[in-house]
């Protein structure tokens, strides 16, 4: 199996060819489409939450990036590398306390290893180790292998997500749902990786270790696994306002 590195720049090169037209792969009709990856969620000792999202084509705009963050009060914002109404906060704008524009890169460091940062590292600098398992080889095998019509299949996404949450430790897992601002969406991973160790910093606070929270928090019926993963695939929405 390739390496997520490897995978992650393939799905760049593909979403930069001019026949790609900035749309994202499996846009049908009227929902808002979006392919590329994301870390789920990474919890820590102190009580933060970080995830992150970086989808190489989007139907609805050019691609972006976006650094969600829990504090420990509870509070999330998000930063994104386009304007709220082309990213995240599109669907998720009611459960934050923030969101704006920022600066943020991406910078693989290994196969499996990659650092994020935020407002050129001063406001975030994050580091994260992936780890490939017996789990999650299995997993993505089993996700490659479903076909298209059975992702459009609320049912089956419910079912998938019931079965999966506990078999990868991650507790909850919403493959399917409402959105904070009322959309509908479905998430179609289809390759995955844990979150082998992470390290980050967020305004000169070292967030301490990876750590899964007291209670499991979620935005809407999506739910922030337990442990970090890293999910390649298609995020599908409702159109958002």
């Amino acid at each position: 199996m390739q390496s997520p590195q490897a995978l992650v720049e393939a799905a760049e090169r593909a979403a930069a060819r001019p026949s790609a037209h900035g749309v994202a792969e499996g846009a049908v009709g009227e929902e808002e489409t979006f392919t590329g990856f994301g870390v789920t969620g990474v919890p820590f000792s102190s009580g933060y939450v970080l995830a992150l999202r970086r989808f190489a084509a989007s139907s609805i705009g050019p691609g972006y990036t976006s650094v969600w963050v829990r504090d420990p009060a509870g509070a999330w914002s998000m930063q994104g590398t386009v304007a709220p109404g082309l990213s995240c906060p599109r669907y998720f704008g009611a459960a934050l306390d923030s969101a704006s524009t920022s600066r943020i890169s991406l910078t693989w460091s290994g196969s499996h290893a990659f650092t994020v940062d935020v407002g050129g590292g001063a406001a975030l600098h994050w580091q994260l180790t992936l780890r490939s398992t017996t789990i999650t080889r299995f997993m993505s095998v089993v996700s490659g292998a479903v076909p298209d019509r059975l992702w459009r299949s609320r049912a089956f996404l419910r079912a998938m997500g019931a079965v999966a949450g506990p078999l990868l430790g991650a507790g909850h897992l919403g493959l399917t749902g409402l959105a904070p601002n009322g959309q509908r969406f479905a998430v179609h991973p289809r390759r995955m990786w844990f979150v082998a160790d992470s390290r980050a910093v967020l305004n000169g606070r070292d967030l301490g270790e990876p750590a899964a929270l007291p209670v499991q928090d979620r935005l809407g019926d999506f739910w922030i696994p337990r442990r970090g993963i890293l999910m390649m695939g298609t995020a599908v929405f409702e159109p958002g306002d």
